[in-house]
């Protein structure tokens, strides 16, 4: 039987949080930013050499052409042509970038998983030559293993079933470190029809590999549609093609993998999201500043924010802090409190402070710094707590801070939770009547609970301990679950 989503969420969710989990990447996530195929790819080559256009061997092919030839330079051409277009990560890459994962195996010849991890400002260790496993790349973050080689260096690609057949031969550090990897982390096969040209070559490696070593690894598997008229031969084709589906299912456990069916593509990037706002659920941004300290006033804002600092610590989570005005210190100072009192606590490990630079690098103007800075923090939180925000308007007077509704628009446009302590004024007053009038968007999973939590944030009679346990209640409600 195939794996259903949340089962695959949580033990996925589970092998990211203890760091053993991995990604294998098939042709299906490039093609879907715009690349060719197998198919498409040689379908010149195979007309050519008087082959059936559907054929699905077609790594003989590839073979054949050389053979045919006595040189693979025109399939290096195409590689080169077809594999260094200027194309984009997609959003599934992009996803899959921002989870804390450090190793990736992939059968692509593209760069699109080096730029979704660049573009996410994590340094790639690019892997697509044997003698490259003996560097290390300092201060990596990912280490990408291109086990079929790279468009910019075509000759060396694994491409023609001579290249597969000599593959322990001449790529045999990679197969070494695949098996350690498939017996030591759970993987996630994405992209993989199990269709592909090449999938029966990484197949026979893996189960050759894995030996009696199974561990339980995961991929993604479209069901085939059903048609609207099913009669005479398309339902012929439907059950065949059905039961052939049923029968892939079940010889993938041969290997280990679970397969997780959906209905349609697009259910693959709302399971990489789910992931997403599980695997960072802990993580609380808190966003405000205070020129200004009505209504409340110093001490009482001072002592809000010392007791929800307090309370991200307390409840488990992780504070991330951009240092607001009159707000920020107050917090951290709370939280540093709670994480000194519990010895051998790892006070990094709990918080992300990132003040903001005054400066902006060459190329780039301050607005457009602080604006990927503040996108950079908010994709790894989980909620976002807004307190106060207000800043002076250069006169004498106090204006919102529009800095803190940004954040709020940029929480937003990611899907993180808002929690406005609507008591302490400003920009907060602002975002919490927003949240409020729209409260099923941000909190559709029980709307009703989360209007009590805000209700009482918006009371100044509130106490500390009512405010600190309505934010963590907003927290609970926002995603801790599936």
């Amino acid at each position: 039987m195939p794996t259903g989503k949340a089962s695959f969420i949580r033990q996925y969710l589970k092998a990211i949080e203890e760091g053993n989990a991995a990604l294998f990447v098939g042709a299906g996530l490039s093609r879907s930013a715009g690349f060719v195929d197998w198919r498409a790819l040689l379908s010149d080559i195979v007309v050519e050499l008087k082959l059936d256009p559907n054929t699905d061997d077609l790594v003989a092919a590839a073979q054949y052409h050389v053979n045919e030839h006595g040189s693979r330079g025109r399939l290096n051409q195409l590689l080169i042509d077809e594999f260094t277009k200027g194309t984009h990560p997609t959003r599934n890459h992009q996803l899959l970038a921002r989870l804390p994962l450090d190793t990736i195996w992939t059968t692509n010849y593209d760069h699109l998983l080096e730029d979704a991890f660049r573009n996410e400002h994590k340094s790639v260790d690019v892997k697509h030559r044997q003698d490259q496993l003996a560097y290390t790349t300092p201060g990596r973050d990912v280490i990408l293993f291109k086990m079929h080689g790279d468009a910019d260096s075509p000759s060396e690609a694994v491409l023609v079933k001579e290249d597969y057949e000599t593959y322990h031969q001449t790529r045999r550090l990679f197969s070494y470190r695949l098996q350690g990897d498939l017996v030591s982390r759970t993987f996630l096969f994405i992209g993989f029809s199990f269709t592909d040209p090449n999938i029966n070559y990484v197949l026979a490696r893996i189960r050759g590999l894995m030996d009696e070593n199974v561990r339980t690894h995961f991929c993604f598997m479209r069901k085939h549609p059903k048609p609207k008229s099913a009669k005479g031969k398309v339902k012929a084709d439907y059950e065949y093609a059905s039961r052939r589906q049923e029968l892939l299912i079940r010889d993938l456990k041969r290997y280990g993998i679970q397969v997780v069916l959906v209905d349609e593509y697009s259910e693959i990037t709302e399971v990489l999201e789910t992931l997403n706002r599980l695997v960072y659920r802990k993580n609380i941004f808190v966003s405000g500043s205070a020129h200004d300290y009505s209504p409340l006033g110093a001490t009482r804002v001072e002592s809000i924010c010392r007791s929800i600092g307090t309370g991200v610590v307390e409840n488990g989570h992780n504070l991330t802090s951009g240092f607001g005005l009159g707000i920020g210190g107050w917090v951290i100072l709370g939280a540093m409190e709670a994480l000194y009192s519990r010895p051998g606590v790892r006070t990094w490990d709990r918080l992300t402070l990132r003040p903001f630079p005054q400066a902006a690098p060459r190329g780039m103007s301050r607005p457009e710094l602080w604006e990927r800075y503040r996108t950079d923090m908010l994709s790894r939180a989980g909620s976002v707590v807004f307190i106060s925000g207000n800043k002076s308007d250069g006169r004498g007077g106090v204006a919102v801070a529009d800095g803190c509704v940004r954040e709020f628009e940029i929480a937003e446009k990611i899907g993180l939770a808002p929690i406005p302590i609507g008591a302490t004024g400003h920009a907060a007053a602002q975002l919490w009547q927003r949240v409020h009038d729209h409260v099923e968007d941000y909190y559709p999973k029980d709307p009703r609970r989360a209007r009590v939590h805000l209700a009482v944030l918006n009371d100044p009679g509130s106490t500390d301990a009512d405010l600190v346990a309505s934010v963590f209640g907003l927290v609970d409600l926002a995603g801790g679950t599936l």
